[in-house]
């Protein structure tokens, strides 16, 4: 690659950790955030930071975005188009829709920059200790040229397939985890209800045949009841939720566990816990056992 510069536009949970991961394997990292403070915590980690997403493309060759909505992605992209150079490579994390990736993908084709699929499984948590794992898609040949990158923020990357596949990879993957994370808080209200010390149970049932990521990850915020630092928060889960039951909709596939799972969620919103990572499923099933703790009495 040209240059040693990686600019990250979105600087949020996963945004900002990636940032410090790449910082910390020797790239520099222009990044920015329509919110200031982001930025700011950007140069505390020792990146720079960007009054733009366009004096971002001015700026590096490669660029990794890591946005909200589709609405996020469809402004940076005709924002970065505008000072776009033919060869720049565009790595967008995101999970949305695909055929929004794919209009971000040709607005950016048109200017001579490749848009690839890279979606990323993984928490908040896990991205602060690159525990992260990619799915690349699109132009093989592109996302062998920029594998230093996501070896600089991820434990491992994945070629998947064709422009979109990474997206469609990324469905199973949250499917799994909306299923895994909802059984793992039923296991532990059942704890509860058994009278059982809740972190005895965490640690021996995780190290068995009954363990899950979602159990070891999430487990301890519900044995302490705490889940005010948000891996990944229950208003921003809802729109993962939404893009996938649309599109196994679409296509015509079966879900039902995963739409069993849906409505605890939603109670989660419903309880004020929508800024809290998405194991407050945990508070909304201790209620309906009638055995609340803390903030799940209210």
């Amino acid at each position: 690659m040209k240059s040693n510069a990686i600019g990250m536009i979105g600087l949020g949970i996963m945004g900002s950790a990636m940032s410090g991961n790449l910082l910390r394997a020797g790239f520099k990292v222009l990044g920015y955030d329509v919110v200031p403070r982001r930025c700011q915590e950007l140069r505390k980690a020792g990146g720079t930071a960007a009054r733009s997403g366009r004096d971002v493309a001015k700026a590096c060759d490669t660029i990794v975005t890591s946005l909200p909505s589709s609405k996020a992605l469809l402004d940076t992209a005709a924002e970065l188009a505008k000072s776009a150079r033919a060869g720049q490579i565009v790595i967008e994390t995101s999970t949305l829709p695909i055929d929004v990736k794919e209009e971000a993908r040709k607005l950016l084709a048109a200017r001579g920059v490749t848009l690839l699929d890279c979606t990323l499984s993984g928490t908040g948590a896990q991205a602060r200790v690159k525990d992260l794992i990619v799915y690349a898609s699109g132009d093989r040949k592109v996302c062998r040229r920029i594998a230093p990158v996501l070896e600089g923020f991820a434990r491992a990357h994945y070629y998947v397939g064709a422009f979109g596949a990474g997206c469609k990879v990324k469905y199973v993957a949250n499917l799994l985890v909306a299923i895994h994370n909802v059984a793992a808080a039923e296991a532990m209200v059942l704890a509860m209800k058994s009278g059982l010390d809740l972190a005895t149970v965490l640690k021996v049932v995780a190290d068995g045949a009954g363990g899950s990521r979602m159990l070891q990850l999430r487990g301890p915020m519900m044995v302490k009841d705490d889940y005010s630092e948000a891996t990944m928060q229950v208003k921003t889960w809802q729109k993962d939720m939404t893009i996938i039951s649309d599109y196994a909709r679409a296509i015509d596939c079966p879900t039902p566990l995963f739409l069993a799972s849906a409505p605890f969620y939603t109670a989660a919103m419903a309880m004020g816990r929508g800024a809290e990572d998405t194991a407050a499923v945990c508070a909304v099933l201790e209620r309906m056992a009638n055995q609340p703790r803390g903030r799940s009495k209210k």
